[in-house]
């Protein structure tokens, strides 16, 4: 039994280890045009970018990379080709932008831009950290499967804190809302009592009612 749960376990981890494995984004940026992307990255999560510009004459792109506060993480002028990385202090919504800058009088091509970023495990740079710390082979996948599996606990705990605000916040809405619906139901029915006052003494003062 133990065993048949090592396979699932180690299999989940390996499916995870797949779909985890990002592709390079490669779009065309057009003259005096800025792109931006945009990515969701948890807390204390090492980030790493490595981009690469297309050759265009009279182009001149500049790259920025911040987070949602605007603080700048990382900056190049005259972006061609380089790496960047960082590791996040909170949860954050990361901003990479391109920016081309060419004269308006010149005519010149698209610029084709290819970003590729990691996050997380797969970030890490194993083999220097298995040259580091004279890690075998076997060892070093067993590391990365122990960070990949941190990783994706994290992730749960992430996902079951946003759960649980988001359900403080509906109960709390629902409260609200019960508070005002019967809020109001108790004005309607004080000015219905009001109106059948005020009606039966105007009838009795016209002396249409005794």
């Amino acid at each position: 039994m133990n065993v048949s749960r090592f396979i699932v376990s180690v299999w989940i981890v390996c499916v995870a280890v797949y779909f985890s494995k990002s592709d390079a984004i490669s779009f065309y940026l057009p003259a005096n045009i800025k792109k931006c992307l945009k990515e969701e990255v948890h807390k204390d999560v090492l980030v790493t970018g490595d981009y690469e510009l297309s050759d265009a004459v009279g182009h001149t792109t500049s790259l920025e990379v911040t987070d949602k506060n605007g603080h700048v993480l990382y900056n190049k002028d005259e972006a061609s080709k380089g790496k960047f990385a960082f590791t996040t202090d909170d949860y954050d919504t990361i901003s990479v932008c391109f920016h081309s800058r060419v004269p308006t009088n010149m005519q010149v091509a698209n610029r084709e831009v290819t970003i590729d970023m990691k996050r997380g495990v797969e970030a890490r740079n194993y083999e220097d950290i298995a040259k580091a710390e004279k890690l075998k082979p076997l060892e070093v996948e067993l590391r990365r499967l122990e960070d990949l599996s941190k990783s994706i606990v994290s992730d749960f705990a992430y996902m079951k804190a946003r759960e649980e605000e988001m359900r403080d916040t509906n109960e709390s809405t629902n409260s609200r809302v019960l508070f005002f619906s019967v809020l109001s139901m108790i004005c309607l029915l004080s000015l219905a009592t009001w109106q059948v006052f005020y009606l039966r003494r105007y009838f009795k003062a016209k002396k249409l009612i005794e």
